[in-house]
């Protein structure tokens, strides 16, 4: 079979206004509960793009840890390559795709960093390990394994059982600007459902094709 043929056939849900929750985010919040009881796999697991001070493109797939009124949160290295865009362009887009429920989620907006003392909070109930990596990995970096190596060995001796967070280390917080649920149909008539705000700052809901 060629990759051409390769086809799935979406019929598992429908997707209409009138189900829709007042806010995306609390929308999202419905859609991601959905996800976990359905046994989607790392259902937290996003495709976060960013673009350069020229606008190209890059995309990554990054974890969310966190979602409240003012938006989602993510944890990473500052000097990381997404990092670096993120200063040069704070805007960003955010893509779930859950294949068990045939669903996706879209999400665009502003990005800035997240205050250190929740940025505290989240690195201290990490694992060790993990901890003492975000020390460990200058990440994007050139770097061998054996430099890599030999850097856990050092710092897994220096910093101790507490290590405190890096400065170089945090998190970000996207602020939805625009939201769009995708609910896969037959004969590829998705569902398509977008939030966005209007002049007034308040959210508006439209229908796109498929």
């Amino acid at each position: 079979m060629s990759i051409a043929d390769l086809r799935q056939v979406y019929e598992k849900s429908v997707l209409l206004e009138s189900s829709l929750a007042a806010s995306p985010l609390q929308q999202f919040s419905n859609w991601f509960d959905e996800a976990v009881k359905a046994g989607a796999v790392e259902p937290n697991a996003m495709t976060l793009a960013t673009a350069d001070a020229q606008g190209r493109p890059s995309a990554r797939i990054v974890l969310l840890k966190g979602i409240d009124e003012r938006g989602l949160v993510f944890f990473t290295n500052y000097q990381s390559r997404k990092g670096g865009e993120l200063a040069a362009q704070p805007y960003a887009s955010l893509l779930f795709f859950w294949p068990v429920l045939e669903r996706q989620v879209r999400i665009e907006g502003r990005v800035e960093k997240v205050d250190p003392q929740e940025s505290d909070r989240y690195y201290e109930s990490r694992p060790l390990g993990s901890r003492i990596g975000a020390w460990v990995s200058p990440q994007s970096q050139p770097i061998t394994r054996e430099e890599l190596e030999a850097r856990t060995r050092q710092l897994t001796e220096t910093l101790g059982e507490q290590p405190a967070r890096p400065p170089h280390w945090g998190g970000y917080r996207l602020l939805p600007e625009r939201v769009e649920f995708w609910q896969g149909r037959p004969s590829r008539l998705h569902d398509r459902l977008v939030y966005e705000r209007d002049g007034q700052g308040h959210w508006q809901v439209s229908r796109l094709a498929p």
